[in-house]
């Protein structure tokens, strides 16, 4: 059934509706924390804006962006399944609705009823067909119709409260130049490059310098608060659904793992700042475990569909290790200290000189450092030896004929570089293409401005 989207030119029509409708980007990875046993609110999975989110509401919301899965990927859905995190998707969804409700939006039944009758999948002939209806609900969607007919609701209030928030948003014909300018002008450039890696291999050091490097530097060593945990997995929280009493009562951890024939397993100890061994990272879930103490247990955690009961079995306060322990990384600390400080040394040192003579070859060798090109090369692409292309780029843009660039930070050292060639864009072709790109450009921004939004309402509620 699932063809049926396809032969109804779905995939192009959906992404015209999420134009308007707003489908939320997926999200790959990553978990979400479910507060199942909040003692204050035991009917709660959690808060947004003030609201109490209910474990009806999280479900709806799930369903939702699982039918606006079906609806964008068509019979391609079981493929993009092993990718989608419906769970984070409702929580954004849940986020929106809240969101637009403060502002007083709302969809009326007629305009629910105008756009589920635009929808092609629902029509024969160009006309909306009730058969077809019916049987796309229950047969593709797997939803019924009045549960259908409020989520479109909803989509509707979404495509409103985005139209709000990114109705002021334009494009200038410069933005529109530059951009496009980015993506398809390529050049090279010539570089002085100064590699701190270099100057690692010659550096020299004993004993007694490295006792010196801790004692001056001991605080960078400082172990942050670490713990151990105990955890239970579980395909579903169904199987403690009907548990008496809280988590923290003695013996009922245990109990959990006898009464469901599971194992009680161990994370070891792991940095407050690291992922947590065999669930992921996640700011909220780091939250709720620094909080707890030992012996006490956090609520259900969701990771991979699956869910775990965490109990903190060891907690362990920030420290400073003794130098033997890790004396491998206070060397390798000193090393990078004294490789970068001497390459900072040398790219200054060029710049002074470039100043005097504009020759590139001559001052590389004159300072000790390497000197290069690159052939031409276009904004986001990668260079061999130096990696991602986009800071060159963007510096090498800027700059006349002759020109040299300030020093650029690039992850593996400093570079100055300037222009050997350019290739421009094609006039003609930017001409021709000059409308649809600004429409994709303008919807980009916007799409930001609105991603930007849903992540203030996050950290801000």
């Amino acid at each position: 059934m699932l063809k049926i989207l396809r032969k109804k030119k779905i995939q192009k029509t959906v992404w015209i509706i999420v134009s308007v409708i707003v489908i939320i980007a997926f999200v790959f990875g990553g978990y979400i924390t479910r507060t199942m046993n909040d003692k204050n609110n035991p009917g709660q999975i959690g808060r947004i804006l003030g609201h109490s989110v209910t474990p009806l509401e999280f479900r709806d919301a799930v369903n939702a962006v699982r039918v606006q899965a079906v609806m964008q990927f068509g019979e391609k859905y079981n493929e993009a399944l092993k990718y989608l995190n419906f769970e984070d998707q409702a929580m954004d969804r849940l986020y929106l609705l809240y969101a637009a409700k403060r502002r007083h939006i709302n969809a009326s039944d007629k305009e629910v009823t105008e756009l589920i009758e635009s929808y092609p999948f629902f029509q024969s002939k160009g006309v909306f067909d009730n058969r077809i209806y019916a049987e796309v609900l229950q047969y593709v969607f797997h939803v019924q119709a009045r549960i259908f007919e409020e989520q479109t609701r909803q989509n509707i209030i979404i495509a409103k409260l985005y139209k709000q928030i990114t109705k002021d948003i334009l494009v200038t014909d410069a933005q529109v130049r530059n951009e496009y300018v980015k993506l398809n002008q390529k050049l090279s450039v010539d570089y002085i490059a100064s590699i701190p890696a270099e100057f690692a291999k010659a550096f020299k050091y004993t004993e007694a310098d490295l006792k010196d490097y801790f004692s001056k530097n001991s605080l960078d060593f400082k172990q942050p608060l670490s713990f151990n945990l105990e955890y239970i997995t579980l395909d579903s929280l169904d199987k403690i659904k009907d548990l008496k009493g809280s988590l923290d009562k003695k013996g009922v951890f245990e109990k959990i793992a006898k009464d469901n024939g599971l194992s009680i397993n161990e994370t070891g100890l792991f940095d407050q700042n690291e992922p947590i061994p065999q669930l992921g990272w996640s700011a909220e879930g780091a939250n709720i475990i620094s909080k707890l103490k030992v012996g006490q247990c956090a609520p259900p955690i969701q990771a991979d569909k699956k869910f775990y009961i965490l109990r903190l079995k060891d907690k362990k306060e920030p420290f400073i290790p003794e130098f033997d322990k890790i004396k491998d990384k206070v060397k390798d600390a000193m090393i990078k200290a004294y490789s970068d400080k001497m390459a900072k040394e040398k790219i200054a040192q060029a710049l002074n000189n470039l100043k005097a003579d504009n020759n590139f070859p001559k001052t590389a060798k004159f300072a000790g450092i390497k000197y290069g090109t690159t052939d031409l090369f276009q904004f986001g692409t990668y260079l061999e030896g130096i990696g991602a292309s986009d800071a060159l780029w963007l510096a090498a843009n800027k700059l006349k004929a002759g020109e040299y660039s300030p020093v650029i930070t690039m992850p593996i050292g400093y570079y100055i570089v300037k222009i050997k060639s350019v290739s421009p864009v094609d006039e003609k072709r930017f001409s021709d293409e000059k409308t649809d790109f600004t429409l994709k450009l303008l919807g980009q921004m916007k799409q930001d401005a609105f991603d930007k939004f849903l992540a203030g309402l996050k950290n801000n509620q």
